[in-house]
């Protein structure tokens, strides 16, 4: 049986518009549940970015940082869509079946830079922290991938994180003690401040919670893994990496 995350699923009535967001591709589209940020499996990076978007919230819905809700968005053949672009006709070919899609934050503004400054070290920290976690690079002074709404900040785009799922037959038990370059981080000027905050954190993500945030993703988000493995299988394999890398020297937050 094919498994889904534990939130509501909808059907997607209409695609309104297409958002120029890199390779990702997102499109903006309205199902009886409301209006929805849609992240296509047909998209560049394939269902491992969808992976990557559902495991990345899941952790930090845990450690206390805002996201938008997540449901499982269903894309039928020849879906109705306001936007005539050829190619993106093509992508929502590649798109039928289960998507995910990412509660739309009507009037939400991104993050700009000179209220980098101006969010407090338990927000920033703990972003830093998450982000060296699951190796996601993609949060930057030039593509900060934080929103402000309703008077905070809220997280987004976690496509790029888990580097390590794309290629398998590479990961060694080295790889998950990878280190992590926090410099170009949005946040990296706060890097040294990590350690008051990393035992903490650290606590909040048993082995247990990670099977949690696992058996969120859906069988059908798995459909890059190794041919040999069934679905539980590569969820252990998420799991195990990221035990591992949370094994304390982190190698994401710097000594002493």
């Amino acid at each position: 049986m094919n498994r889904s995350v534990n939130r509501p699923g909808f059907v997607v009535r209409r695609v309104l518009s297409r958002l120029q967001s890199g390779s990702s591709s997102p499109v903006v589209v309205e199902t009886d549940g409301g209006r929805f940020v849609a992240k296509l499996r047909g998209a560049a990076q394939g269902p491992s970015a969808l992976v990557a978007e559902v495991v990345v919230a899941a952790l930090a819905e845990r450690l206390g940082l805002p996201v938008p809700e997540r449901v499982i968005l269903e894309f039928e053949a020849n879906v109705a869509t306001d936007d005539r672009n050829d190619e993106l006709a093509d992508l929502l070919a590649a798109s039928v079946g289960q998507n995910l899609g990412l509660r739309w934050l009507d009037a939400a503004s991104v993050l700009r830079a000179r209220e980098v400054d101006g969010v407090d070290d338990e927000f920033a920290v703990r972003v830093l922290w998450l982000d060296g976690l699951v190796l996601n690079p993609d949060r930057t002074a030039s593509n900060p991938n934080v929103l402000s709404f309703r008077g905070q900040p809220w997280l987004i785009d976690h496509g790029a994180a888990l580097t390590f799922q794309h290629d398998w037959a590479q990961v060694s038990e080295e790889s998950p003690r990878a280190p992590f370059e926090p410099s170009t981080h949005l946040f990296g000027a706060r890097r040294a401040r990590l350690a008051r905050y990393d035992e903490g954190l650290a606590r909040v993500l048993s082995r247990e919670v990670l099977s949690e945030v696992l058996s969120e993703v859906p069988d059908s988000f798995l459909a890059d893994r190794p041919a040999e493995w069934s679905p539980a299988r590569a969820r252990a394999a998420y799991v195990a990496f990221l035990w591992k890398r949370l094994r304390a020297p982190r190698p994401f937050v710097p000594a002493g």
